[in-house]
């Protein structure tokens, strides 16, 4: 038997329902000096990043593995200290289209990304497109999938 909610309970049922797919955890800020020294433990995990921008560069146009070309995407650098991590932010694929970076230099964001750590192979995004990463390179990338403004 499927237990139901009697009548007079459904509305506060209803609303704990729709209150419970609604509630979204904020992620605590990582530091980015702790993903530098210790980048295997954050392979593949999406983090939260706080810094300034630095050095935004815009990439030529490139293509992904199933031939679609992808506009917009652009590198940067983040700095939070002494630290600082790469920040790659993916083009859109398929279709033409312009795109300037969302960030310039000296602003201070917040970045929600998935880390990319070296001698997991993988792919990091470089000024040439897409880049299969070797067990010697020492590469600590962040893709971005959001940025927000720091507004102090």
């Amino acid at each position: 038997m499927i237990w139901s909610a009697p009548y007079y309970l459904r509305p506060l049922t209803l609303f704990a329902s729709v209150l419970s797919s609604t509630l979204v955890w904020a992620e605590e800020p990582v530091s980015i000096h702790q993903i530098l020294e210790e980048p295997r433990v954050y392979h593949l995990r999406h983090v939260i990043v706080r810094g300034t921008v630095r050095d935004v560069q815009s990439l030529a146009p490139y293509t992904v593995a199933n031939g679609d070309p992808c506009y917009g995407a652009y590198l940067f650098r983040l700095e939070e200290d002494e630290a600082t991590l790469s920040v790659a932010v993916l083009g859109i694929c398929g279709k033409p289209v312009v795109r300037d970076p969302e960030v310039e230099d000296g602003d201070r964001v917040e970045v929600g990304a998935t880390i990319q750590a070296p001698s997991h192979g993988g792919t990091i995004l470089s000024f040439k497109g897409p880049k299969a990463v070797t067990d010697d390179e020492a590469v600590v990338q962040a893709v971005a999938d959001r940025i927000l403004p720091i507004v102090e």
